[in-house]
């Protein structure tokens, strides 16, 4: 599954390329399971709409839409005050397979496709999942005005669905609060969502290995000295990983189709058996509630 520096890697590109564009039609697909909010209702908030803006929150893909007709408005049964605009969310969530692509109309399109979306430069993006793990959905806001950079980024931080804190802007005194009593193993802990959003196996491993801790301590026993290490190590592999593209283990590729690099440089991650790159043990895999996780032996306790 794509974890946050996949996802980022992501919507920067979305919004590189297609922020400014205008969402002309919208083609879904019959499989119901990806749709989160009904067909119609994200065919009426798409189609027509501009889009401001591509970010994400947690391990989700949010593209602003905004500049909704006065007939769209209507069709719902609120009609909006006449200084204000009627706003949408359209929010992806990648699943396992999932990917979000730009490409050119004539292009082939993928057998697994289940929405595409036609926009008025002449592109089209798409949303192809073969596992149909990911899903759509779409959120409606009357908004007065254009929220400004840093209310946007508070507005981000509060939005409950998309799970816990945000962990590349989170200070130490609120990260060690998050694990305070915690019983459960700390790798547990990182995957935890609603503590954390868009923490996944690669880079709890990851971060662990560059904190010294093994994933099976209780989150509660972990030494403030260490999860000073660990909130290091957890903000500095996803800033790596982000540089990187992402890491492609499985399938992923971002916005353009390529592929990331940051898998050439996990420690830990998928080595199994091969040496530490530090002391050259035998990294260790085990499997903590349902989920693998690796680590070295020696230089993590």
């Amino acid at each position: 599954m794509p974890e946050l520096p996949e996802v980022e890697t992501i919507a920067r590109g979305l919004n590189k390329h297609i922020a400014g564009d205008v969402i002309d039609s919208v083609w879904i697909g019959s499989k119901p399971e990806p749709l989160k909010s009904p067909a119609a209702e994200i065919a009426l908030a798409l189609e027509g709409a501009h889009i401001s803006r591509v970010h994400r929150v947690g391990k989700h893909i949010v593209i602003e839409l905004t500049n909704q007709s006065r007939k769209r408005a209507q069709t719902r049964g609120r009609m909006p005050e006449s200084s204000s605009q009627e706003s949408a969310q359209w929010i992806v969530h990648l699943g396992m397979t999932g990917r979000l692509v730009i490409a050119h109309a004539g292009a082939q399109t993928a057998k697994h496709t289940h929405l595409v979306a036609k926009l008025a430069s002449g592109r089209e993006l798409r949303f192809e999942d073969a596992r149909r793990f990911g899903r759509l959905s779409v959120r409606y806001e009357s908004i007065a005005h254009t929220p400004q950079p840093e209310q946007q980024s508070a507005a981000q931080d509060h939005q409950s669905w998309a799970g816990g804190r945000e962990p590349l802007e989170i200070d130490f005194k609120d990260f060690v609060r998050l694990f305070h009593g915690r019983k459960t193993p700390i790798k547990s802990a990182l995957l935890n969502q609603k503590l954390l959003r868009g923490v996944g196996n690669i880079y709890a491993d990851e971060s662990l290995f560059r904190a010294g801790v093994r994933p099976r301590r209780r989150a509660a026993r972990v030494t403030a000295e260490e999860l000073r290490k660990l909130h290091r190590g957890l903000q500095e592999v996803l800033h790596e990983a982000i540089a990187a593209g992402g890491s492609t283990v499985s399938d992923y590729v971002d916005a353009a189709g390529d592929e990331g690099f940051f898998q050439l440089q996990h420690r830990v991650y998928g080595r199994e058996g091969e040496p530490c790159l530090v002391c050259n043990s035998p990294i260790t895999r085990v499997v903590i509630a349902g989920r693998s996780a690796h680590y070295c032996p020696v230089c993590q306790r």
